[in-house]
């Protein structure tokens, strides 16, 4: 039987400080913290110039109508289930991801030297690509471009690796400092992992161009550097998906290897699905089977699996000419209205 005194400890200890006292207050993230401010302006002409999302004429959230009409399809589908996914997820969504970034005829596809794997969007597969090299890369420093996106440093230091920068943007010239990023990639040491952005540089909007491009990639491969590319935009930039991809595509023709972190947040609106992949093009077919087996270490403990739906949704849209052809030129309207909505905005401010 419990004596009284004990009773009376235990009361005592339950009703004193918490363990968790010492624990203190982390600052708010600033874009979310903008939604949060956003959503208590009683303003009736406020607006949200905060997360990345795209809004209709009216501000209100937009979803393609291709979307829409893919859920319907798959609600009305009796032989959908809601049955875990593979640790790598959905294999026909990485299969058309795959595709989509390296191209159909891509001999890296042909020759099964890609390893594709489903994650939680652009910063999940950003977060299971820097695991996996903290544990099974060489090389522990990571580049990343000054200015960069404001949660890359996060994913790279949560994985317990080194970060350095590189310069990208001239203030001056409001441009690209190609010399200054040439000169820092060129100094750095041998195996060290870049972290580039496919196209539609976040924050900058600044690209090279494709004959830059192809310098950036002699050097890498001259100074045996390991790419890795955070493609959050593709089709965004130019309204062709093959146009804006040559940037990765030329690390994949000349044989070499890199890490593709994708997202469908941006490009088919699926933000709160948190739909994406982390694709590694690798030497061989027995290394990137290897690979993948590893990957899978990596997401066990972290998710298990990913989710179904926005998976789903991507896929019947990739593998149907018709959807596909139909999400295309929406995305190409999007582009077009955003690009009219800056002219507008130039020309008041003239």
């Amino acid at each position: 039987m419990e004596s009284l005194s004990t009773k009376e400890k235990t009361s005592k200890d339950c009703n004193g400080d918490s363990v968790f006292e010492n624990v203190v207050r982390a600052p708010d993230v600033p874009v979310y913290a903008v939604m949060v401010a956003y959503s208590k302006d009683p303003s009736p002409v406020k607006l949200n110039l905060g997360i990345g999302v795209y809004r209709t004429e009216d501000g209100k959230p937009h979803v393609l109508n291709v979307v829409r009409r893919v859920e319907k399809l798959l609600l009305d589908d009796v032989s959908a289930t809601k049955e875990y996914l593979p640790i790598t997820g959905m294999a026909e969504f990485n299969k058309l991801s795959a595709q989509l970034v390296f191209g159909a005829d891509s001999p890296a596809i042909k020759e099964n030297r890609v390893t594709t794997v489903q994650c939680l969007a652009g910063c999940g597969s950003l977060r299971t690509g820097a695991d996996f090299l903290a544990k099974h890369y060489h090389q522990h420093t990571v580049y990343l471009s000054q200015p960069t996106y404001g949660n890359h440093p996060n994913f790279f230091l949560a994985a317990g690796l080194t970060l350095k920068t590189y310069r990208y943007y001239d203030p001056i010239t409001r441009g690209l400092d190609f010399q200054g990023m040439l000169d820092d990639l060129g100094s750095a040491p041998s195996g060290a992992i870049v972290l580039f952005q496919v196209c539609s540089h976040n924050p900058t909007g600044v690209d090279p161009t494709l004959h830059q491009w192809e310098q950036i990639r002699q050097l890498v491969r001259s100074k045996g550097l390991l790419p890795f590319f955070d493609n959050a935009y593709q089709g965004i930039v130019s309204g062709s998906l093959d146009m804006d991809a040559q940037s990765v595509r030329m690390f994949v023709t000349d044989g070499g290897e890199c890490l593709v972190a994708h997202s469908y947040s941006k490009i088919m609106g699926l933000y709160g699905e948190r739909v994406g992949a982390l694709s590694i093009v690798c030497k061989t077919a027995d290394v990137a089977s290897r690979v993948e087996s590893q990957l899978k270490l990596v997401i066990r403990p972290m998710y298990s699996n990913p989710p179904i739906h926005g998976a789903a949704i991507v896929t019947a849209i990739l593998k149907d000419r018709e959807m596909f052809d139909e999400w295309t030129v929406e995305l190409k309207a999007m582009i077009n209205r955003i690009i009219h909505l800056r002219q507008q905005l130039l020309d008041a401010f003239a």
